[in-house]
């Protein structure tokens, strides 16, 4: 079960490392995003949805 578990962790991870990219971002605060924790990237995300819905001109993920 826990390496189900840290399976889905790392896919999950991969995933936001890739969308992160994707919008041009590379690091956060001098740590590369592989550096960053699942909830980090997960505030990460986060931000630029909000920050993508506030801005009616940019194309949402």
């Amino acid at each position: 079960m826990g390496e189900l578990i840290r399976q889905a962790i790392e896919e999950r991870k991969k995933h936001l490392i890739n969308t992160l990219l994707s919008k041009g971002i590379y690091k956060k605060n001098d740590q590369h995003l592989f550096q960053l924790t699942l909830s980090e990237l997960e505030f990460e995300f986060r931000q630029i949805l909000y920050d993508q819905m506030q801005s009616p001109n940019k194309q949402i993920l």
